[in-house]
């Protein structure tokens, strides 16, 4: 796809090369709310944010129909800030913080979306659960008790790295783990049905191993300044 500096021309390319089950959340990071106006007067509902100081000053001055994701780390002492609005929080990575968001979700009257954020790059710098934490999270007693979070799924951020195949493989690696974990612990839930993989420089890949979320924002608004 070439980009042009025209967001609702990129949003339009972008949409008619997407399967249509597949939820596109337009990363917002370090974009103006001019562009992001412009994305939300094309048609696009869903934002995502990494930071939630930037998350909580848009949403505040952006239309209120927009469904916020928080895709970045989340602290658990910022987790007060996003809990009236979010709409689904991407990167859990601790039982701690599910509880955290449970909690602030009671406060709130909310039931809020969640995904587990698991570890699947050969990068230090990313976050994310082992199979064996999130078995343990998923069977823990504690997990039962929290009634306010609602687990949807995983999330997962393939190496950065011009190797394609290293890419799949960790891609698949995440959709296998994720069809294992909805097999045996989630067969009769619902909810539990999306993955959350694939950006602006793999969504393709990460579509064909079976994306039901992608996070893209280089490709609609261009290179961050």
């Amino acid at each position: 796809m070439n980009i042009v500096m025209d967001i609702k021309e990129n949003i339009n390319a972008l949409k008619i090369s997407l399967p249509q089950y597949l939820k596109l959340v337009l990363v917002t990071k370090t974009q103006p709310d001019e562009k992001i106006l412009e994305a939300y007067n094309a048609g696009q509902k869903i934002f995502g944010e990494n930071k939630v100081q930037e998350l909580i000053t848009k949403a505040s001055r952006l239309p209120k129909d927009i469904e916020w994701h928080f895709i970045g780390h989340l602290q658990s002492n910022k987790v007060k800030y996003i809990a009236p609005f979010v709409s689904m929080i991407h990167s859990v990575d601790s039982l701690k913080l599910l509880q955290i968001i449970n909690k602030e979700a009671l406060r709130n009257n909310r039931i809020v979306d969640c995904l587990f954020q698991m570890y699947i790059a050969q990068e230090e710098t990313k976050f994310g659960l082992t199979l064996d934490e999130i078995v343990t999270i998923i069977t823990s007693s504690e997990l039962k008790e929290l009634k306010n979070i609602r687990m949807k799924g995983l999330m997962g951020m393939a190496s950065f790295t011009e190797n394609k195949e290293q890419v799949r493989s960790e891609l698949r690696f995440l959709a296998d783990t994720f069809k294992k974990l909805k097999e045996k612990y989630y067969h009769d839930d619902d909810n539990f049905k999306e993955l959350s993989m694939g950006m602006s420089d793999d969504y393709t890949i990460a579509i064909e191993e079976g994306s039901t979320i992608a996070r893209i924002g280089t490709l609609i608004f261009g290179e961050r300044m």
